[in-house]
């Protein structure tokens, strides 16, 4: 009994001295993303997270590293394992066809923590993956481009009829019915994630058939909005991030990522001992996404549209909206 009782102790220690060091060490956190960190979308709102969680741990405490513009698997892979060679404790690999990677690369390196978004399978003990409920967000622009539209005809440019944007299209589509029956959501997709060109001829496709309100998600948005910004009158209605600098007059509001969350989870979570394991949600309710609106022209869509969108707001919170993604 008393063996027992010291092997119980000696375990005992080996965790406290374990989570000791992941709480005490020098997180290096390692960015792979397909485009760029300054490309107003997807990877600058979860560059803009890290430097976030940076700002509240420290510099000193947290340092990073970005591989930027790497599309191809091989080359993502390389710099995946390079830097776990190099003893980096958290990588996250920005985007939903990284996760294939990350399954036959993380069982190499069980001290680094490995992440990935958008993801649903978090069974791997050093992998998390993170999700965002683009579904919510995206319900909210759709009540402001139902109540907006004078053509009843919304354009939507879409990346690849898959995953997250799959996602954002149904919760537009619902919330701009619930507002406006009459309303047309019309969706075309590019084929990409960061094809600037195909996406605003898609844009302007959509605006020749009449569409005077578009949305869309990806970071080859930035081609779809200037296009929408050449006319006046149109309006683009936002996802990953604000984006209403590309053109003041023309994003009324925005879907945000609060990527800094996620990173603080992962960082909180490795304190504790906990490497991965862990399916990691972005929603209203927990402050991951962020309404945005911009105000500047708020004042010419019609009157209560806003008070419409956090009145709904506060019902997905509650649960009292349900949205549809079957």
């Amino acid at each position: 009994m008393k063996a027992f009782k010291g092997i119980l102790l000696v375990i005992a220690m080996v965790m406290m001295m374990t989570t000791a060091s992941f709480a005490s060490e020098k997180i290096k956190i390692a960015l792979v993303i397909t485009s760029t960190i300054d490309d107003l979308a997807w990877s600058q709102a979860m560059y803009e997270g890290i430097k976030g969680a940076q700002a509240e741990v420290g510099a000193d405490k947290l340092s990073f590293e970005v591989s930027e513009r790497l599309w191809n698997a091989v080359d993502a892979g390389a710099a995946i394992r390079q830097y776990a060679m190099k003893g980096f404790n958290i990588i996250i690999a920005h985007g939903a066809q990284y996760q294939s990677l990350l399954a036959e690369i993380a069982p190499d390196f069980p001290k680094t923590s490995f992440a990935y978004g958008t993801g649903f399978n978090a069974s791997e003990p050093n992998i998390f993956a993170y999700d965002p409920h683009a579904q919510e967000g995206a319900y909210l622009l759709g009540i402001l481009a139902g109540m907006t539209t004078k053509t009843n005809i919304i354009g939507l440019v879409g990346p690849i009829a898959a995953g997250d944007a799959i996602k954002y299209n149904k919760g537009f589509e619902q919330g701009a019915k619930s507002v406006n029956p009459k309303a047309q959501v019309r969706i075309a997709y590019t084929g990409s994630f960061g094809d600037l060109v195909a996406a605003g001829e898609i844009a302007r496709t959509h605006i020749k058939a009449g569409a005077d309100v578009l949305t869309g998600t990806s970071q080859q948005t930035v081609g779809a909005i200037n296009v929408v910004a050449e006319k006046k009158g149109l309006y683009w209605l936002s996802s990953d991030m604000d984006q209403k600098s590309i053109a003041m007059d023309t994003v009324l509001a925005a879907q945000a990522y609060n990527f800094k969350s996620v990173v603080m989870e992962m960082i909180n979570s490795r304190a504790k001992g906990v490497m991965g394991g862990k399916h990691i949600e972005l929603s209203l309710a927990n402050g991951g996404l962020m309404m945005m609106f911009n105000d500047k022209i708020m004042g010419n869509i019609p009157a209560g549209a806003k008070k419409a969108v956090l009145d709904a707001k506060a019902k997905i919170i509650d649960g009292s909206i349900k949205i549809n993604l079957k």
